[in-house]
């Protein structure tokens, strides 16, 4: 032990040109992006950036990777820029998939010539500045939701997205999808951020997750004082859209943000008879009529709600119950409510339960037969075993907090850098665009014993491995310590990346 109590070792800096990487494990999500076509989305649809400078492709796969590395701010780009193993792979990736003239002319872009790989923090400011639309702001009504019309960059954003996973659809095979919808609130300090219902300010973000892949297949970015149903009917088509023409079935999940009789008639009717009708379950409002109609239920007809064969304490009933709004309609679609109830540990005392049989607890609730209960329910289009459509609607539930969880946390959506609502708006996209790129891995790269696993995990595991840069002739090595686990899951994926065709051009 030295004099001063500290252990004997010192941090000094490397001597001569030996280069070392923090990041070895990032490496294969640079190959995963070439051969997915990302690269050369980004400059097609974006649209930003021009004839010099950087391109479209080197701003997306620099906030990817920034995201994907644990970086939470623009200026941890710095980070990338002083890391060789990525760097050098990195400059291989802008030449990606590029004419042989283009590739030439590349160092053209830049008059005074190019000293860094990376954009700067400058540059990166500047890109994500160019998604917002200041004549949008100047259309906000104070107290009114509003969502500022995207521009052509941030629509751009939106169609990368989309051709990333549709091309993971067609490596994967999916012919299927179910949808879940729902929002997030990212809090934060901004004075130009709106407050939202829990009382802070923040932004709320919805995104609909294509729940056999884990892909967020679009992501709309709002204000924290947009509720989550606002314009729900436009969030459901445009969900719609963005999967793959491939899909052959379509269901949504929904919490009571998308009971919206426009929604629910567009599913059960398929747009009118445009296409197939969507099958769907969403948890419907507790109004004063459903909870009069589950009270009117009787004893006979509510059944034990079981779960992987094990009684859950619930029980379920499919309840007589057409809304108001629909009632005097002929042509209105007719659907299923199925209530669900939950007996309450605290009984009914004297003076407790209302005029019409409400406790106030401050959740939904009735009393039937002395008893009290804690009611909810779901409306689908979906026939059979209503037990069966009950847990299949509770798959939902937690998923979208735990994705939600990840993108603010594991990835920088919590973390935003502008008080520009649009320059936000392209931070949260390009962080979709991250996530949808690390699914890709679990779905098409990532071995076996790490598909599980939740991002924070695999960043330790693999992504943050430790390598020695060596370059012979015109081969890159990548050098790993003896015996770490990663070099073995490191080969297995660039060998399943190099069997995947690369998206047609």
């Amino acid at each position: 032990m030295r004099s001063d109590g500290l252990l004997p070792y010192e941090f000094v800096e490397e001597p001569g040109k030996s280069e070392v990487t923090g990041h070895a494990g990032l490496l294969p999500y640079i190959d995963l992006a070439c051969v997915l076509g990302m690269l050369e989305a980004a400059d097609e649809e974006i649209g930003v950036c021009g004839s010099q400078g950087w391109k479209d492709r080197d701003h997306a796969l620099s906030l990817a990777l920034l995201n994907l590395a644990g970086g939470e701010c623009v200026e941890d780009i710095r980070m990338l820029e002083t890391d060789p193993g990525i760097c050098k792979v990195f400059g291989q990736a802008q030449k990606y998939g590029l004419s042989r003239g283009e590739r030439l002319a590349l160092e053209a872009r830049f008059r005074k010539g190019r000293g860094r790989t990376f954009p700067s923090c400058t540059r990166l400011y500047e890109y994500l500045n160019a998604f917002h639309d200041p004549a949008e702001e100047e259309k906000r009504v104070e107290g009114q939701a509003f969502i500022p019309r995207k521009n052509e960059h941030l629509v751009g954003l939106g169609k990368v997205n989309k051709r990333l996973t549709v091309e993971v659809a067609r490596h994967a095979g999916m012919r299927e999808a179910t949808l879940d919808i729902d929002a997030a609130l990212v809090e934060t300090h901004k004075d130009e951020a709106r407050y939202s219902y829990k009382g802070s300010k923040a932004y709320q973000p919805i995104t609909t997750l294509w729940a056999e892949t884990g892909l967020a297949v679009w992501s709309e970015f709002r204000d924290g004082n947009v509720p989550a149903g606002h314009e729900m009917l436009r969030v459901v088509k445009e969900s719609i859209d963005a999967l793959p023409p491939e899909i052959e079935k379509i269901r949504i999940r929904t919490d009571s943000a998308g009971y919206q009789h426009d929604v629910l008639k567009f599913c059960a009717t398929g747009d009118g008879g445009k296409r197939d009708p969507i099958e769907f379950t969403i948890s419907n409002d507790m109004t004063e009529e459903f909870r009069q109609a589950a009270m009117a239920t009787v004893k006979e007809d509510w059944e034990t709600l079981c779960r992987e064969g094990l009684a859950t304490g619930q029980e379920w009933a499919e309840v007589v119950y057409v809304p108001n709004a629909i009632a005097f309609k002929l042509s209105a679609p007719q659907y299923r409510y199925i209530a669900i109830r939950e007996p309450l540990r605290q009984g009914v005392l004297p003076g407790m339960d209302g005029a019409q049989g409400e406790l106030d607890l401050g959740i939904p609730t009735i009393v039937c037969e002395g008893k009290a209960y804690k009611i909810s329910g779901i409306v689908t289009n979906i026939e059979g075993d209503g037990a069966e459509v009950i847990n299949w609607h509770r798959k939902r539930c937690g998923a979208g907090e735990e994705i939600h969880a990840v993108m603010k946390t594991d990835l920088a959506g919590g973390t935003l850098p502008s008080g520009k609502f649009g320059a936000n708006a392209a931070w949260w996209g390009m962080m979709v665009l991250a996530y949808n790129l690390h699914i890709a891995m679990m779905l098409l790269a990532l071995p076996g014993g790490l598909k599980k696993k939740r991002l924070k995990r695999i960043r330790f595991a693999l992504i943050d491995a430790a390598g020695r840069v060596v370059e012979r002739g015109r081969q890159l090595y990548i050098r790993l310590s003896g015996g770490h686990p990663a070099l073995d899951w490191l080969i297995e994926m660039r060998r399943k990346i190099a069997t995947l065709s690369p998206c047609p051009v």
